[in-house]
């Protein structure tokens, strides 16, 4: 999603700050108690934090919960490989 809508590039995109929802109301079927909890890293906006508020979610702030982010893209119009390794985790994209 941030490649394509919003023009990041590969290593801006493993780099950008993180989200995910937990508890509350599931698309399984199974009726949950709870509207859950939408968990952000630092570095979303407290503009986007105070929307999420507005249309009643509730917002906690997680940091390390999240998976690891190493990544290698063909580039068509340059003709070559590039590759990305997000900052919050070791690691490396490697190729030849």
């Amino acid at each position: 999603m941030n490649l394509i809508d919003f023009g990041m590039n590969l290593q801006e995109a493993g780099d950008a700050p993180l989200w995910d929802h937990t508890g509350g109301s599931s698309p399984t079927g199974i009726n949950e108690s709870g509207r859950g909890e939408v968990r952000v890293e630092s570095g979303i906006s407290y503009e986007t934090i105070s929307g999420l508020m507005d249309r009643r979610h509730k917002v906690g702030f997680a940091r390390g919960i999240y998976g690891g982010y190493q990544a290698i893209m063909w580039d068509e119009e340059n003709q070559v490989y590039r590759g990305a390794s997000e900052s919050r985790k070791d690691g490396q994209a490697a190729g030849y």
